[in-house]
């Protein structure tokens, strides 16, 4: 996995509160059984009408929007199921950043689980993100990660990240490569939690042999 120090790319507003992933993936577009094909299913029913037809007032049908990596969104973004596919689709959509005030938690957890950057901005600053990219549609919107920081139009702003989540973009690391970086540590608890608790030693294993000499 390679590191990835910083997002950058033409950022839209979307100021809808609470919105949910079964907006950002409608359920319609689970039907596969894998994670293909999912792009074409993101918000669907606000980028098309009940015609099918792309909707010119929806931001990311407007031309000047064309190609956007980062969405600005609102509270609670990404709140209601633990749908995956809703970060999955936003990534194959082409979305690698998303910008809020706050996330839904489980949202939060399966887009850093799956590198899509999720920046926790204060809700002044998101406002004022939001006019920039508003009144200069276009813009492209720079995410330093090693800095945590946000560059706009000549402007600089702070975001969040917790710092595992941090190492994690810089380095490369997926789940189990940030786990392995503590293997001494876990060692050391676990010799530390046999100490205390010998009778659960190896406890599956006698379990088992047990069973086989029942046989």
């Amino acid at each position: 996995m390679q590191s990835l120090p910083y997002v950058e790319g033409i950022a839209a507003p979307l100021p809808i509160a609470n919105l949910d992933t079964d907006q950002i993936m409608p359920k319609q577009f689970l039907r596969g059984i894998d994670k293909e094909g999912l792009g074409q299913g993101v918000l669907y029913d606000l980028r098309f009408g009940p015609d099918g037809l792309p909707r010119k007032d929806f931001v990311l049908n407007q031309d000047a929007y064309s190609g956007t990596h980062v969405l600005i969104g609102a509270e609670n973004f990404g709140c209601g199921s633990s749908r995956e596919h809703a970060v999955w689709g936003l990534m194959q959509y082409g979305i690698q950043a998303v910008i809020a005030p706050s996330f839904g938690e489980i949202f939060y957890s399966n887009a850093i689980n799956n590198r899509l950057l999720v920046a926790q901005v204060s809700e002044a600053n998101v406002y004022r993100l939001m006019e920039i990219s508003h009144k200069q549609p276009g813009t492209s919107i720079r995410l330093d990660i090693d800095s945590l920081t946000i560059h706009a139009a000549d402007e600089v702003f702070n975001f969040q990240l917790a710092p595992r989540y941090r190492a994690a973009f810089l380095e490369g690391l997926d789940m189990v490569a940030t786990t392995l970086k503590s293997m001494d540590e876990i060692k050391l608890f676990a010799e530390k939690w046999v100490c205390e608790h010998p009778w659960l030693e190896n406890v599956g294993q006698k379990v088992a042999l047990r069973k086989t000499s029942q046989l």
